[in-house]
């Protein structure tokens, strides 16, 4: 009937690189979307390639590889449904992230991306060419506007659309996930539709791509922002939502709405998430980590438990003298709980043998920070070690906390592939460990309940690496410390303001030094999930030597 729309969103994972494995699912889409009679079939910003490909798309033997795919994909559409989905288009005027509409066996339009971001994680215009706004496309009965992903953040695009005769906008997104995104999402597409009047489809990734994870949880507003279909965060769906014209246009009809989670599931999901997906990814199925008895690890072996189950999770105690008869019982029963294997490496034989090794070089010489250092990275050679035997991929457990002002150990503490709680400051560290112990979900595969005992949460931090040490004898208490690194991070505040908001200028101080010299060892950590404004990597960049200091 030429007043209904059938409309199929398919909200997938595709996988950086693998074209053709990323052209079956949009085409496996494609087919669900023709028994359920839709009209037309839509998946994500730069499907075929998975996103982001980062410098891999100016490689043009890939851009022609995908685009040969692209018209293989093309030949199979016929007898059913429009398919949209995004790949790069290359042509001699440039190079462009496009958006493929295909019906009947041919492209009949191809959308190009004007506004390219350049902020945040993104820097598409070292990538791409900017396209001219393009206008809308018909199929069936609808003229369909399609602003690409950032195209929609402004409102140049979606109005000339809609003043060129689009009747709904659809916008497919690669956007990444972070804290306080789904609102920001809904704010912005809420002012399209009132400034154009028309319906709007959001349809979003899902999966992680190295530090970055994209949420899903698509949606369609109707005008006045009315929130008529929900899709879920951080799954995959394939969804046929129905639009109907009357006397006020094209509406969508009520569908799904899914509940979204607050900011600590979403945290914790996105934590999961990245971690499976960069093992799958990767080729990897296990992983091993060292289990100290402290919070860090404990959260990590959850994570990792939840992510690809806890026979899959090997956890190693690696004890020195330092350590104390309550991480041995701590680090036990974190492993108990969760189900997963422990195994025990004292490292006490292998660093005498090292003590012995430098004894003549550091003959004279006072124990000091080296001998600390020592023990750290004698647990990464034992680690990585168990890694490369039986292929488990080693996580790191340093938090943001520490990675920021370096109170970590270069190729100790920090060696290894991936570090789930790269992003996470350690106050929250705490926080999500109680919201693990207090809530499960259908796609934890780790078991429910108190997994972590609450006196790993409550005792003081400490690396056992001298004699009755506390991480609060070389670091400000958390509370103080994290207060100070958001402000001077994710705000990017000056010495004085902080100050001014009731700190003491010597810690603060303190602090952007720390942060400053241990640059080089961020450029050499493993990568890790993004959650927050400022991630360390694309999210911050700052020079690896650096003498200026705030002097307000």
């Amino acid at each position: 009937m030429a007043d209904r729309f059938r409309l199929t969103l398919a909200q997938l994972n595709p996988t950086v690189g693998d074209l053709r494995a990323n052209a079956a699912k949009a085409l496996a889409a494609w087919r669900a979307g023709r028994d359920a009679g839709a009209d037309m079939v839509a998946l994500p910003e730069m499907f075929l390639t998975g996103y982001q490909t980062q410098d891999l798309v100016r490689k043009p033997a890939f851009v022609d590889d995908a685009m040969a795919v692209m018209a293989e994909l093309a030949g199979q559409i016929v007898d059913g449904p429009a398919l949209g989905i995004g790949g790069p288009f290359a042509d001699p005027s440039g190079l462009y992230n496009a958006w493929w509409v295909i019906e009947q066996g041919r492209v009949v339009a191809r959308m190009l991306k004007h506004h390219l971001p350049h902020d945040d994680v993104f820097d598409e215009m070292r990538l791409f060419d900017s396209g001219p706004i393009s206008g809308p496309y018909r199929i069936g009965p609808l003229r369909i506007g399609t602003p690409v992903c950032e195209d929609a953040w402004h409102e140049d695009v979606a109005e000339t659309l809609a003043e060129t005769g689009a009747e709904i906008l659809l916008v497919p997104n690669g956007s990444p996930y972070r804290r306080g995104k789904l609102d920001l999402r809904r704010n912005v597409t809420v002012a399209r539709v009132v400034e154009t009047g028309l319906p709007l489809v959001y349809l979003n990734m899902v999966g992680g791509q190295d530090d970055q994870l994209f949420d899903g949880a698509s949606f369609v507003l109707n005008p006045h922002g009315e929130l008529a279909v929900q899709l879920p965060a951080f799954d995959e769906a394939i969804e046929h939502v129905d639009f109907e014209r009357g006397a006020d246009g094209w509406r969508c009809l009520t569908g799904p709405r899914v509940v979204q989670p607050d900011d600590w599931e979403q945290d914790y999901r996105a934590m999961v998430l990245g971690l499976s997906d960069y093992l799958r990814k990767s080729g990897f199925s296990k992983v091993v980590l060292g289990l100290s008895g402290g919070v860090d690890s404990a959260l990590v072996a959850a994570i990792a438990a939840d992510a690809v189950g806890p026979a899959n999770v090997r956890c190693v105690m690696l004890p020195s003298e330092y350590t104390s008869e309550h991480s041995l019982e701590d680090a036990e029963a974190v492993a108990q709980r969760l189900g997963c294997r422990l195994d025990r490496v004292g490292i006490e034989g292998p660093r005498a043998a090292v003590a012995q090794a430098l004894a003549g070089v550091m003959a004279g010489t006072k124990p000091d920070l080296t001998e600390e250092n020592i023990q750290s990275r004698l647990r990464g050679v034992m680690l990585m070690a168990i890694s490369n035997k039986f292929g488990e991929m080693l996580l790191t457990t340093g938090n943001k906390s520490e990675v920021a002002v370096g109170y970590c150990t270069i190729y100790g503490d920090m060696a290894g592939g991936y570090n789930p709680l790269k992003d996470l400051y350690k106050t929250r560290v705490f926080e999500t460990c109680r919201w693990r112990n207090a809530n499960h979900r259908p796609w934890m595969a780790g078991p429910a309940g108190e997994v972590i005992p609450p006196r790993v949460i409550d005792k003081p931090p400490s690396a056992e690496l001298r004699p009755d040490q506390k991480d609060q004898d070389s670091l400000p208490p958390y509370e103080v410390l994290d207060a100070i690194l958001e402000r001077l991070i994710e705000r990017d505040q000056s010495v004085a303001e902080i100050v001014a908001a009731g700190f003491d200028r010597v810690t603060v101080k303190r602090v952007e030094h720390l942060v400053y010299i241990s640059e080089w060892k961020r450029y050499q950590s493993a990568p890790g999930p993004r959650l927050s404004t400022r991630a360390f990597w694309l999210d911050r960049r700052y020079p690896m030597v650096n003498r200026w200091r705030d002097p307000s």
